[in-house]
């Protein structure tokens, strides 16, 4: 995996510092909204290394499904979602409602 440009990781935590409680964002997602459409796992190295103080458990697959690389695996991160109110149902969030876009 290519190692992400200072710039890339300071527009992806400023990203997912800004998803509300309750919603959440795709890896591909944020990696099209930071200019590099094709950077999805990018992102992930990017939450698995980073800074541990934002609100990673906010951002899932584009399906929905929970990341397995989140501290506990899919279990730690449904925990987490729940505890802020978000309904997971067999590791997956109904992505098409929770789905949050950062106002322009």
């Amino acid at each position: 995996m290519k190692k992400p440009s200072n710039k890339f990781k300071e527009q992806v935590y400023k990203l997912v510092a800004q998803i509300p409680k309750g919603r959440v964002m795709t890896y591909g997602q944020i990696a099209a909204l930071c200019g590099q459409p094709r950077a999805a796992r990018i992102v992930g190295g990017v939450a698995h290394w980073g800074d541990e103080s934002l609100p990673w458990q906010r951002v899932v697959h584009k399906d929905g499904k929970l990341a397995t690389g989140f501290p506990g695996g899919v279990e730690g991160h449904r925990q987490v979602l729940e505890a802020e109110g978000v309904k997971v149902k067999d590791y997956q969030v109904d992505i098409e409602k929770l789905l949050w876009w950062p106002q322009k």
